[in-house]
């Protein structure tokens, strides 16, 4: 079995960015897009702060761009999935979801990480017309309005400090009866007075069509109902990073992001890097996971001449 010189896993903005440098570099990667190509940004609605797009586009279409200029350049995009992996041998070895066995001399994986939600029908169907895990990104399209932020931490205290800045008012749901966010950041949310606190409440359905207009809430232990008016809805619980099927080999932090050296894309295991939001749990933007595969593509370039060299 010939071995491939570099695989990127995933299809979204680190991805992408990393195949066209790659390609550029004639490394001849091959991409493989995974369950969701394009990453979140195939369910988001218009995006207005990444550079280049004057009049703002949507996620989709900034996804598409990205293939294709990926593709200009020679990089060969598929469609199937890397269900797991062993790095414990040089070529790396893949296995993809039709179960056939590739080799990889280089592996950037920029499978990114994926919102937690609360699980209720609506909030699938209201994805991008109110619903929402991202106040960097959408919080701009509730100037002056109202909305809601479920979650305890400091995700979601930092999501409500965010919108208060832009909001009319920005209402709190906290599951529990105390924030799980650190003492400052809790601090800061209380002085705010356009946030309001909901203490051992908890999102019951998101009420609307064609776009959030209110969410129904209820309260514990008294189980009473309450309507919340808003436009949005922000949903603070936490990401999870997709590094499952790179485990036990890669390593990550205590909450599976993986590790990556200071100043570098590179993992624990050699002409392994890692680019994206899964790598990243403190800013998940398009255009930091864009940087990354930047970064990763010119790491790998750089292993894969040392390595070459040395055959």
């Amino acid at each position: 079995m010939i071995p491939i010189e570099l695989v990127i896993i995933g299809g979204g903005p680190a991805g992408y960015t990393a195949a066209i440098y790659a390609a550029r570099a004639g490394l001849h990667p091959i991409l493989y897009q995974g369950p969701n190509p394009g990453g979140q940004l195939t369910i988001t609605g218009d995006v207005e702060n990444y550079p280049g797009y004057r009049n703002g586009v949507t996620g989709p279409a900034m996804m598409q761009d990205f293939q294709a200029q990926a593709e200009r350049f020679g990089a060969i995009i598929k469609s199937s999935t890397i269900t797991k992996v062993d790095f414990s041998t040089y070529p790396r070895q893949l296995t993809l979801d039709n179960d056939l066995d590739i080799l990889a001399k280089a592996v950037i994986i920029a499978a990114g990480a994926s919102a937690k939600w609360l699980g209720l029908p609506a909030e699938k169907r209201l994805y991008g017309k109110g619903v929402s895990a991202c106040a960097i990104c959408d919080g701009f399209f509730f100037k002056d309005k109202t909305v809601v932020v479920v979650g305890g931490g400091d995700t979601a205290a930092e999501e409500s400090l965010y919108l208060a800045k832009l909001c009319q008012k920005v209402h709190l749901l906290v599951r529990k009866d105390q924030m799980r966010a650190s003492k400052i950041m809790q601090e800061r949310v209380f002085k705010k007075p356009n946030i309001q606190v909901w203490f051992q409440t908890e999102v019951k359905d998101i009420i609307g069509q064609e776009q959030v207009e209110a969410i129904e809430v209820i309260h514990s232990p008294s189980k009473a109902i309450t309507l919340i008016q808003a436009s949005g809805l922000f949903v603070a619980i936490g990401h999870q990073p997709n590094t499952l099927p790179f485990l036990p080999y890669i390593t990550v932090d205590s909450h599976g992001y993986i590790q990556t050296k200071p100043n570098t894309t590179e993992t624990n295991i050699p002409g392994i890097f890692a680019a994206g939001d899964i790598q990243d749990p403190q800013y998940r933007q398009a255009v930091t996971a864009a940087g990354t595969g930047c970064m990763a593509a010119l790491d790998a370039e750089r292993f894969l001449q040392k390595t070459n060299a040395n055959c």
